[in-house]
């Protein structure tokens, strides 16, 4: 069996001598046939064309050396006994393959098949862009491919991929870890099983157990690309994401780590304490807590126990600041029955937020409508203030309860524990109520009126200033109307209970008593009555549907009287009476 071996420099550079002094000798031997033997082919083959136009040659094709080339190493050693077609090599190896220098302590090199093993201190380097380091490696030239093995670094750029087994493709520039790898870009660590990582678009997939954790934020998911480039990942699988109090959950998205902004699709929820935030689109800014969420969407207030909904919603976590427009909902469930209100915008404002003092401002403007089983309303604007528990209706503001109808310039409605306390009408101020024949009504009108509610029931009311009244009393013992009674007092009080009048108490009251068949045409109906059935929400679909009302029937603002101002006149005048 054949054995060479080399055992060191000198020994190495006498056998290239001597070999080279042989082939040159015998080089000149050759040269010398091979040169008269080309010109007289020569001269056979011009003759034969000597006749024919020349042509122009096509340039040779270029081949790419795919070899491996071994550049220097301290000792090599061949034993095919042992290492069958290997070359060992050992001390400072260092190859060189299609701009790629690879080196290791030690290898063995395969150059019938085109590879070699490295051991100890491999590294390759591609240019200066890409390093990539491990305590062994297989590399086959024809393929491009290096196995990597044990402690791997792969250093692309500013990114750095560290796992224990990388596969790295030269000729498609990607490579493949399986056994549990690391990414860490910037402040972003991204870590997963299984995945990829590809030098020439900066993306990297990666799959199971995944992880992105950065400064301010944490994400986990199965599935998830991350493009190094723009720091920017792509959810596309069931996902979780924490930034500060927000967590977010998402099946498709993206997220970017430098800016700390989401962009979620496919009915994706972001939640901050109690409060919740869904949309077919939603857009989360981190750095600033501004919240964007397009169709269908849905903010839950699970504390205080409402919800707001449309087509376009805005939330900040910073501020508190809320806003929903296109088909905008507010749904109150803090009673036994939901509350349905509808505008075409709503704002929140917090004030003094995350302190004990903190409160809310409600803004509803344009055709607001709200419908309760036993309560509708509608107004053109509405605002809710939590620091007083007061809510306030504007312009043409109508509230129904049952059979009951109340209307006035300005409506204001006092909570307390989530439940009606008392309310306030303001200037031209009516209330009707429809008797159970559905012809009669019941009829107060005054300057204002104010109504005290306890447990949810009205229990008694006020009417004040200029009080009209018309009146059918009730016989109990048949339950038909006696008559119409017309009064008028400065001031009313009514006691009720169960619904029912228990006592009333008038100031100074003038009235008449008319018996059913006496009572004159003119005192059926107070110069202000207006009964608005067509305009009252019917249920929670018709808040949608406004119907404004007829026209000349809309309430008119009274000019009040102004106090008159002091003149210089009326202070000499004074003057001269105090004299």
């Amino acid at each position: 069996m054949m054995k060479f071996v080399v055992k060191n420099k000198e020994n190495i550079r006498r056998s290239l001598e001597m070999h080279r002094h042989f082939f040159i000798s015998h080089f000149h031997f050759s040269y010398l046939i091979s040169h008269f033997s080309f010109i007289f082919l020569f001269l056979f083959v011009f003759a034969a064309f000597a006749a024919q136009p020349a042509r122009k040659r096509a340039p040779r094709k270029k081949t790419e050396d795919k070899r491996v080339y071994l550049i220097h190493s301290d000792n090599l050693h061949y034993d095919q006994y042992r290492n069958g077609d290997a070359q060992v090599l050992h001390g400072n190896v260092h190859f060189r393959h299609n701009g790629a220098d690879l080196y290791c302590d030690s290898a063995h090199f395969y150059e019938a098949s085109n590879s070699f093993e490295a051991f100890g201190h491999v590294k390759m380097i591609q240019g200066d862009t890409l390093r990539l380091t491990s305590d062994y490696a297989y590399y086959d030239g024809n393929d491009q491919l290096a196995q990597a093995r044990y402690n791997v670094i792969l250093k692309h750029r500013k990114s750095t991929l560290y796992t224990d087994s990388l596969d790295y493709d030269r000729m498609y520039s990607f490579g493949n870890f399986f056994e549990g790898g690391k990414l860490v870009d910037g402040s972003s660590v991204l870590t997963s099983d299984w995945g990829e990582y590809h030098t020439d678009t900066k993306m990297a997939i990666f799959y199971y157990d995944v992880q992105l954790k950065d400064k301010k934020m944490f994400l986990t998911t199965d599935s998830l690309y991350y493009d190094t480039q723009t720091s920017q990942a792509h959810i596309v699988g069931p996902s979780t994401i924490t930034s500060g109090g927000s967590r977010i959950y998402s099946e498709d998205g993206y997220y970017n780590t430098k800016t700390e902004r989401s962009e979620l699709f496919g009915r994706s929820v972001i939640r901050d304490g109690g409060k919740t935030l869904v949309g077919d689109s939603v857009y989360h800014n981190a750095a600033d807590g501004t919240n964007y969420a397009y169709w269908n969407v849905v903010f839950t207030d699970s504390l205080n126990k409402n919800m707001l909904t449309g087509d376009y919603c805005e939330y900040n976590d910073s501020t508190g600041y809320a806003m929903s427009t296109k088909r905008a909902v507010v749904m109150d469930y803090s009673q036994r029955d939901t509350l349905y209100m509808h505008a075409d915008t709503f704002k929140i404002f917090t004030f003094n937020i995350r302190t004990d003092s903190v409160y809310r401002k409600i803004h509803a403007y344009n055709k607001v409508r709200a419908y309760r089983v036993d309560v509708q309303a509608v107004c053109d604007s509405l605002v809710y203030n939590s620091k007083d528990s007061l809510m306030t209706m504007y312009k043409d503001p109508i509230v129904w309860n049952m059979n009951q109808q109340l209307f006035g310039e300005e409506i204001r409605v006092y909570m307390k524990d989530s439940t009606i306390d008392h309310a306030h009408v303001i200037n031209q101020a009516f209330s009707a109520e429809q008797m159970a024949d559905s012809v009669h009504f019941n009829q107060v009108a005054s300057k204002e009126m104010k109504a005290f509610f306890q447990k949810g029931e009205i229990r008694e009311t006020h009417a004040i200033d200029n009080v009209f009244i018309v009146y059918y009393p009730i016989d109990e013992s048949d339950s038909t109307l006696i008559g119409l009674n017309y009064t008028e007092t400065p001031l009313m009080k009514m006691f009720l209970e169960k619904r029912k009048m228990k006592k009333i108490w008038m100031e100074k009251p003038s009235g008449v008593l008319y018996p059913m068949t006496q009572i004159p045409p003119d005192k059926y109906f107070l110069p202000q009555y207006a009964w608005f059935d067509y305009v009252r929400p019917l249920n929670r679909e018709d808040i949608f549907n406004w119907r404004p009302k007829k026209a000349g029937t809309e309430l008119k603002e009274e000019k009040r009287r102004e106090v008159p101002k002091r003149t210089n006149q009326n202070d000499r005048r004074d003057s001269a009476l105090t004299r």
